[in-house]
Formats: C-alpha cells, structure tokens, sequence
C-alpha cells in the first residue's frame, strides 16, 4: 500500500514513514500544502495523512480541494489542534478520520488499516485464492492451515498482486505502488521478491500460483496456482 504524508514537522515525518516503510508500506512525504496538494492529485496513493498546520496551504484547504476534484484517497488528518469544533471542521472538508499529536503509532496503524478496509469495501476483507489466503488486517498469508511467513515488503507486493488477481500486473505498477517515490534503484528488485514469494507460496506446495507472462509482468492466478 502506498500512503502519502503531508507534514511540515520534518523529524516527525520521518520518523513515522520510517515505522510504517518497516511495516511494508510506501510512503512519500511532502512537507507544505501545495506540494501535499499536487502530490495527492497525481500519486495513485492508497490513503493520505495530512496535517492541518501546513505553510502555503493548510490541511482544510488541500483536504476540500481534493474533494471537489473528485479524489476520494482516504484521509486522515493529523494535528496539534484539539476541539471538538476543528475536528468537526475537518471531517465537513472532507476528511476520514481525525488523530490529534502527540499520538500512538499503534493507533495510527490501526486507523490506517480501518480507513484502507472503508476504502476497499467492495473487495473482501480475506482474499482466499484455492487454498493461498491473504489477510490485509493481520498482514499474513497461508497455504491452507500452513502459515507462510512473509517479510513486510514481500507481503506488500503478494497483497498488490492479489487485489489484481487474475490481471496481469507491470513491474513498474508494483515499483510505484510498493516502493515509494524516493526509490531511485534497479526495477529488476520486483524480481527478486517474486522469486522470494515463489519459493515460499508456491514451491514447498507444488503450486505455480504468480506466474510471468512474458514482455508484460505477472500474474497472480484465481484460483492459486
């Protein structure tokens, strides 16, 4: 999944991108409103955290622009401010849920989690293909009572695959959507983790599920392999 941060306090923002790129997310980071604002409407990103205090243009601003537009990337605002009244004010410009610094970073995953499942509503909460079963909540995957044991950017590249199953998927869509925009290296590392999910979803199982389709990516089947 990939989230887009917009937050002028530049040590914060570093800090929780780095909690949440280590929990396989992508994440980029813009630190004022107008770059959060052209950021938001040409990244393709999953949610969006936005704080309200932003130089140039504050959280409002961007969250009511983005929604007159017609993005509807979830957001979470995120702020120093705490009343009743400016969260009000920011869930009527737009936004999806509401967190007030200083906060926990386990309830910042859990309000991510429950705006990516708002999100995808019309996708089921477990994606079970034969018997390959992957949990986006839990971020686990098993073969059928077996659990298979995943890092955290394996599994993030296993669960875009499976929100396009049975599509045949580019390397470059899976380096935008997993790996965030400050990634300058080889595309070929998408092959590297295919291979990584190969041998531990497919090989020990006698399975083929991901398979290459030649000149244009892969292919996470249906019915799993």
């Amino acid at each position: 999944m990939r989230l887009l941060m917009v937050e002028d306090e530049q040590r914060l923002a570093e800090v929780v991108a780095a909690g949440l790129k280590a929990e396989g997310y992508a994440v980029d980071l813009a630190h004022d409103g107008r770059t959060g604002l052209s950021m938001a409407r040409n990244g393709g990103y999953d949610a969006i955290i936005l704080d309200i205090m932003l130089p140039g243009m504050n959280g409002y601003q961007v969250c009511e622009t983005l929604r007159k537009e017609g993005v509807e990337t979830p957001i979470l605002m995120l702020t120093a401010k705490d009343g009743e009244y400016d969260e009000a004010e920011g869930l009527d410009t737009g936004a999806d849920d509401y967190l007030t610094k200083p906060f926990s970073f386990v309830v910042l995953q859990a309000r991510i989690r429950a705006m990516l499942r708002r999100g995808r509503s019309a996708q089921p909460n477990v994606w079970r293909f034969g018997d390959l079963v992957v949990d986006p909540a839990k971020r686990a995957c098993r073969r059928g009572d077996a659990p298979v044991d995943l890092t955290a950017k394996e599994f993030a590249v296993l669960e875009y695959l499976a929100s396009r199953a049975g599509q045949v998927v580019s390397k470059s869509e899976i380096l935008e959507h997993v790996w965030d925009f400050a990634y300058d290296g080889d595309v070929n590392i998408v092959e590297v983790y295919i291979s990584n999910l190969r041998r531990k979803i497919d090989a020990p199982y006698g399975r083929a599920a991901i398979t290459t389709v030649r000149g244009a990516g892969y292919r996470l089947a249906a019915d799993g392999g």
